[in-house]
């Protein structure tokens, strides 16, 4: 199980990528305000797994937690409806004053969710075993 760490640009890259096409139902997100924290609960790709090849594709659920969090803004997310399943394609950051600016997780469909936050502080961890793709395939991105 991947139990990660991202403390600069680098090392969120990495999560990025581990976390890209990872779904996740809007009522998986929590923001603790008091304690600077936001995180989600995703079902993500296991796009490390060495065996792919010789098993179909895995997901395994993972908790992503953003640590230093001031402010939380979204852009086509639906306020309200816990229902709706969100797609992360990516995650980004734009320094303002160093070490602070924004982190944003890009989602499938237009939508975003920016975080203020006075650091990079980013875990990845794995929570459950891999289960098997429900759909028995990666996803696919076409140009």
């Amino acid at each position: 199980p991947l139990n990660l760490g991202a403390f600069d640009g680098d090392d969120l890259n990495v999560i990025s990528s581990l976390a890209q096409d990872a779904v996740f139902p809007a009522s998986e997100m929590r923001w603790h305000r008091a304690g600077g924290r936001f995180a989600l609960l995703l079902n993500r790709v296991r796009w490390e797994d060495a065996g792919k090849s010789r098993h179909a594709p895995e997901r395994v659920q993972s908790v992503l937690i953003f640590n230093t969090v001031q402010n939380v803004a979204s852009q086509g997310v639906p306020k309200g409806d816990t229902d709706t399943i969100l797609s992360l394609l990516g995650i980004s950051f734009e320094e303002t004053t160093a070490p602070s600016g924004f982190l944003t997780l890009t989602l499938a469909g237009d939508g975003a969710i920016r975080l203020s936050v006075e650091a990079i502080e980013v875990t990845l961890k794995d929570v459950t075993k891999p289960y098997v793709a429900p759909s028995k395939k990666l996803p696919n991105h076409p140009d």
